[in-house]
């Protein structure tokens, strides 16, 4: 039913990816394949909602209604197997706050964060703003494919250590956790009663395998885990600020809620409830069909690198929508290897150094646009990297 393969004309709309391209990276008009939204037309459900919003030509203050909350409900039973309640829900205008505000309620000045490296570059922000101790923990690097250090990371708790932030599905490395994977991080969270920040964001975004909701694994998670989602990475609804924060234990919701208030945050846009009621209600199809689309594109570039390009290495992710590309073969790091790839190669991608200072010589590419812009990519960077041989 949908033409994934046209995208969406996004220069000129005051879009981050496509119109500030040139102030974020070197080179003539590089393809922008770094920010994480998409290049793709949201469903016409969301738009039609956001229409009709549009023609009561009055945009006063509002609230989420019953049918909001039934629907956020409804998906997470439905798609993640996750029994919410309405009161379990706190709006935020971003999964970003959510993270930020539970680090809060959890956490004082001087107390030290638990964090799986390499990850979403914002998390190190967040800990810092916070006055807390950033601690890491690395993930267990296999050719590509990511795991935990379960001896580290359990090393790394002491009575210091007030939560553990987990990027699941895993932001950058597209890793989907297995159940059996999470089930031991919950073991071990549970013997040190060490509260979960859940990052879900990418939740809906599963190529291979199938995301468990770290809540939902038994008793103790449920009460011990802050799960952060959105409808805003599934639907191509970034904008549009709206999302939702889990929560089942009262006290710790109710500490979250109140921070929420008073950083003024606790009041919707009104395009944010009808938008979230289209996409978890009337969207569900295009989701079903982008998905795949993905996938081939995620497919299309694993096999041109593994047939072209032996210097650089990557596995498929899992999820998420974004590609990690190993390229320490070709001898950069940091802002020599991001100017290369935008100069030469005419790639605009996220430097791995935004998800960890080791990680200096990864690219994150974006994949969510259509099969055409990835084929053009794959050329470039071939021509780009047979340059370096010469």
């Amino acid at each position: 039913m949908y033409d994934f393969d046209s995208g969406v004309v996004r220069k000129g709309t005051n879009s981050v990816k496509w119109d500030m391209n040139s102030v974020r990276f070197t080179g003539e008009d590089p393809i922008p394949m770094w920010i994480a939204d998409m290049d793709f037309r949201a469903p016409d459900t969301i738009t039609n909602a956001i229409r009709k919003m549009a023609d009561q030509a009055a945009y006063g203050y509002t609230f989420l209604s019953d049918e909001y909350y039934q629907a956020v409900i409804s998906w997470m039973k439905r798609r993640h197997h996750f029994d919410v309640q309405k009161e379990d829900i706190i709006f935020m205008p971003g999964v970003n706050p959510g993270i930020d505000f539970a680090i809060q309620a959890l956490a004082q000045p001087g107390d030290d964060i638990l964090v799986e490296v390499p990850v979403y570059g914002p998390f190190y922000n967040m800990i810092k703003k916070n006055d807390c101790n950033i601690v890491e923990t690395p993930l267990i690097n296999d050719n590509e494919y990511y795991t935990f250090d379960w001896d580290d990371l359990e090393s790394k708790i002491t009575e210091k250590t007030k939560a553990f932030l987990l990027c699941s599905p895993h932001n950058p490395s597209g890793r989907v956790w297995t159940k059996e994977e999470l089930l031991k991080l919950a073991e071990i969270c549970e013997r040190h009663d060490l509260p979960v920040i859940c990052d879900e964001i990418h939740n809906d975004l599963i190529m291979e395998g199938e995301h468990t909701t770290f809540a939902t694994l038994n008793e103790w998670t449920a009460m011990h885990t802050v799960t952060c989602t959105a409808p805003t990475k599934t639907f191509n609804l970034a904008s549009i600020l709206v999302s939702n924060i889990i929560i089942k234990d009262p006290e710790l919701r109710e500490k979250v809620r109140k921070i929420t208030s008073d950083h003024h945050c606790s009041s919707a846009s009104c395009f944010a409830g009808p938008v979230l009621i289209a996409a978890y209600n009337e969207s569900e199809q295009w989701l079903d069909e982008l998905l795949p689309y993905i996938r081939g594109n995620r497919d299309y570039l694993v096999k041109f690198i593994r047939e072209n390009l032996p210097e650089i290495k990557i596995q498929p992710m899992q999820g998420t929508y974004l590609a990690w590309l190993n390229c320490e073969a070709l001898g950069m790091h940091g802002d020599e290897l991001k100017n290369y790839m935008s100069e030469v190669c005419g790639l605009a991608m996220n430097n791995g150094s935004f998800f960890g200072a080791k990680w200096d010589a990864y690219c994150r590419m974006n994949l969510a646009c259509p099969r055409s812009t990835v084929v053009e990519a794959c050329k470039r960077l071939e021509k780009g990297v047979k340059a370096l041989r010469k």
